[in-house]
């Protein structure tokens, strides 16, 4: 079986698309995922997985806590594209974004989201490319409960984005 074969399949999986944010020792970073999913509902737990070479994947290693949130239908292109088509290590994601630190330290994205889970993690898998971070959410807020949440079909198929391919190395 080919890769495109193998991403042919994997492409009818559903997803939705998030910011995950994080911050440690005053620097911040966040980036888009489409991997956020609860594990346990007690105590509530949740997981994402980061590629190894993005500097938030560095940055949760070193805090230890990961903020989620769910994109909204209003989020443009651009908007998208500040969190998933430039790297933190040369681009400042929140010069221009509304957010406000949460609980635990992380940036919550207040514009174009529709709630965030703030997260402590308790454990991590290493997956080969990527790392699972499983943790238990310490502080949660609902944004725009009237809005619908992005699915990565809506992405592609409504808004007409790309995967950049290596949009998953540089964030």
């Amino acid at each position: 079986m080919t890769p495109e074969e193998i991403n042919k399949g994997l492409s009818y999986i559903t997803y939705g698309l998030y910011i995950v944010t994080t911050a440690y020792d005053g620097q911040k970073n966040g980036m888009i995922v489409n991997t956020v999913f609860q594990v346990t509902a007690q105590p509530a737990r949740v997981a994402i997985s980061v590629n190894k070479q993005c500097l938030t994947h560095e940055l949760i290693s070193k805090s230890g806590v990961f903020a989620a949130m769910p994109l909204d239908e209003s989020a443009t292109l651009p908007f998208i594209g500040t969190f998933g088509f430039r790297t933190g290590r040369t681009f400042d994601k929140f010069a221009k974004i509304p957010y406000e630190i949460g609980f635990l330290g992380c940036p919550i994205v207040k514009e174009h989201t529709l709630s965030y889970l703030e997260v402590e993690v308790q454990q991590t898998i290493d997956v080969g490319t990527h790392t699972l971070f499983i943790g238990e959410v310490k502080d949660v807020g609902v944004l725009n409960a009237d809005a619908k949440a992005m699915t990565y079909d809506y992405y592609h198929h409504v808004i007409k984005g790309k995967t950049p391919a290596r949009a998953t190395h540089i964030s």
